[in-house]
């Protein structure tokens, strides 16, 4: 449609507290890193190493891992790929594309009709921020709190998602009716990186007792980061468990 034809039927207003990731596609193992590694002393020999068995040779391939990471030689770790998809708020995509280290496209709201889906914490969410910045951290709130931002969250949602509505019937374009959605509207984007740009956006976007730098993230952004993590995991266990071993230290 155009901006000019009419918006399309409204759909009931939704609040939801998750966020959603998943792997669309991926060229990442940890036989990418080790071939990268090892070229520079054998050269095409690192094809032949694809021959052997993986059981005979998986120690000597940990152990390379390891000293590539713990000695932060990183450029071995960036030949490879992972394509997400991820489902959140905007105000998690606005801190997440402050890492330059990877490629994304977000869905648009000047060329479809933003969906009225909104982010509300859960009730186990940490409301209350004690300390000073850089060394703060969140606690829970009383049962009022909760209830209370829950409440306004869905009110103010509520009303201007409809002042969105009333706009796009008039025939305002929708990049202007945009304009009074709140950044709890959910959208959705491809973001693709490889694992030592990976393992930098975890190693910031995560809050890990076991981290040699502790980071403080924003529990929305944090929630995205630990299923992406779990994906990886699955795909380069060698590369993400030297990760850790190494106080998750990027490369």
């Amino acid at each position: 449609m155009t901006d000019t034809q009419a918006p399309e039927a409204s759909a009931p207003i939704e609040f939801r507290s998750d966020v959603v990731v998943e792997l669309v596609r991926s060229s990442a193992h940890d036989s990418d890193v080790l071939f990268a590694a090892r070229v520079s002393t054998q050269g095409e020999q690192t094809l032949e190493e694809a021959q052997h068995d993986p059981a005979v040779t998986e120690k000597r391939d940990r152990g390379l891992i390891n000293y590539l990471m713990r000695d932060r030689h990183g450029s071995p770790f960036e030949h490879n790929s992972m394509t997400f998809y991820v489902q959140a708020p905007i105000f998690v995509f606005r801190e997440f594309m402050r890492h330059r280290i990877a490629s994304y496209n977000e869905e648009s709201g000047r060329y479809r009709e933003m969906r009225p889906v909104f982010y509300v914490p859960g009730a186990d969410r940490n409301l209350v921020q004690v300390g000073k910045p850089g060394a703060y951290d969140f606690v829970p709130g009383e049962p009022e709190m909760t209830a209370l931002v829950d409440e306004e969250a869905r009110a103010v949602c509520t009303q201007a998602y409809q002042a969105y509505q009333r706009m796009l019937a008039a025939g305002i374009a929708r990049e202007v009716a945009r304009i009074v959605l709140p950044l709890n509207l959910y959208s959705s984007m491809y973001v693709t990186m490889n694992a030592r740009a990976l393992m930098n956006f975890l190693s910031l976007r995560t809050k890990r007792q076991d981290s040699h730098f502790p980071s403080f993230p924003q529990r929305e952004i944090e929630m995205v980061a630990e299923k992406m993590e779990s994906l990886w995991e699955e795909l380069m266990p060698l590369t993400a468990g030297a990760f850790g071993a190494n106080g998750r230290v990027a490369p």
